[in-house]
């Protein structure tokens, strides 16, 4: 069937970015979604508070992205959090900052959002195809969908393919797409997981007493990058926050070297030489955990990490104690299966899509969000840079449709 409306392929924040943009302008769309609703992903992101954006001026919000190209920093400028907390606000959903930057909605959930986002659609007379997996080009270039009602093709004006990544298969971010982009000569780029889980060949110790629990008041560092979050301990290894944040230098590490090495430093509010002075002072006949304990108020998992992961006869000493509280090596042996990251690294590389996000081998046909090959922490960066791609290949789309 060859139609006048624009086909959107993905009903995420960047498919629908570019629903809004396009519907907007008057132009008349199908959305085409894999799964029974729409959003799953969006709607997993938020169940426990949808970090939405980040504040910060442009460089810091770029600073966060990877692997992108020069297209990267016009989008965000033109979406970025300003526009974003406006945006909300035009769908009667006020956003809240919280204490570290980060934005949410002011009820914290996604659900309201996604309704009020799909009901502004449809009243502009976007159409939401459920169930319609696409299954690649037929040999005319026509669309191709497995729905309900069996083989569907379509021949749009113009299609914006997004897909997302390759985590997450249960929400429908499989990243099947890339095997049908590949085979149609366009260049993708493999799937890494990002803002994922390390494993640890911990001793039975750690799994048995302390797998789940979370490692407060540290600071995390490798490659050069800082920063002061809480992480959690898993049976397998370490995940969640700080270790998010730093997954990029660290999963690159690994894949560079076979391993990665974290540094943790258990003390952040208190020098080397502070520590050396209070563990000297303690009694030499208390053990050492009563002196960690007494002295540091190093107990728990943390004092666990630090029996792990130093020397034992060297935490004897209390200069060669200090160091290690202060720099303690946490070697990581891997990631964690791709279908269970948060996001993911690679996919339709930046060289295979021109200034307005075009595939360059088919004109007409845009891409946006996590299927394009560019990388970010969580903190609100991921669906800024999803609904700022969507902008992006919505005017694109745009453009166009002028010719």
């Amino acid at each position: 069937m060859t139609t006048d409306r624009v086909a959107i392929i993905g009903s995420g924040p960047a498919g629908l970015m570019a629903a809004e943009v396009l519907s907007e302008a008057g132009v008349v769309v199908d959305v085409y979604e894999a799964m029974p609703s729409a959003g799953r992903k969006f709607l997993m992101a938020g169940k426990s508070g949808l970090n939405i954006s980040h504040t910060g001026s442009e460089h810091d919000l770029l600073m966060r992205y990877h692997d992108y190209s020069g297209l990267f920093p016009d989008q965000i400028g033109a979406f970025g959090p300003d526009q974003v907390t406006r945006w909300m606000e035009g769908l009667g959903m006020p956003a809240h900052v919280g204490p570290t930057g980060r934005i949410f909605p002011q009820s914290m959930k996604a659900s309201p959002l996604l309704r009020a986002w799909l009901r502004r659609l449809a009243d502009r007379g976007v159409r939401l195809h459920l169930k319609h997996r696409w299954t690649g080009w037929a040999p005319d270039g026509a669309l191709t969908f497995h729905s309900p009602e069996g083989e569907v093709m379509v021949s749009p004006a113009a299609t914006v393919f997004a897909l997302g990544g390759g985590s997450w298969r249960r929400l429908g971010s499989d990243g099947a797409w890339a095997s049908l982009f590949d085979q149609a000569g366009i260049d993708v780029t493999p799937f890494k997981p990002s803002n994922c889980g390390f494993t640890v060949d911990w001793s039975d110790r750690i799994r048995e007493r302390f797998a789940g629990a979370p490692v407060k008041g540290v600071q995390l560092s490798a490659g050069g990058q800082v920063t002061r979050e809480e992480f959690a301990v898993t049976a397998r290894g370490v995940e969640s926050g700080g270790v998010y944040t730093l997954s990029a230098t660290l999963r690159d590490e690994i894949d560079a070297a076979g391993s990665a090495t974290l540094w943790l430093d258990l003390l952040p509010d208190m020098d080397a030489s502070e520590i050396a002075k209070r563990l000297a002072a303690a009694p030499a006949k208390q053990s050492l955990s009563n002196r960690l304990r007494k002295a540091l108020k190093l107990t728990g998992v943390k004092a666990a990490l630090l029996f792990e992961c130093a020397d034992r006869e060297a935490l004897n000493d209390p200069a060669r104690a200090a160091e290690a509280i202060k720099a303690l090596p946490l070697r990581l042996t891997g990631t964690v299966p791709l279908d269970e990251a948060i996001s993911t690294a690679g996919g339709v590389a930046w060289e295979a899509l021109d200034d307005q996000l075009m595939l360059k081998a088919r004109p007409g046909q845009f891409c946006a969000g996590e299927m394009i090959a560019w990388d970010a922490p969580t903190g609100g960066y991921l669906i800024t840079a999803c609904m700022a791609t969507g902008r992006a290949a919505g005017r694109g789309v745009l453009e166009w449709l002028k010719r």
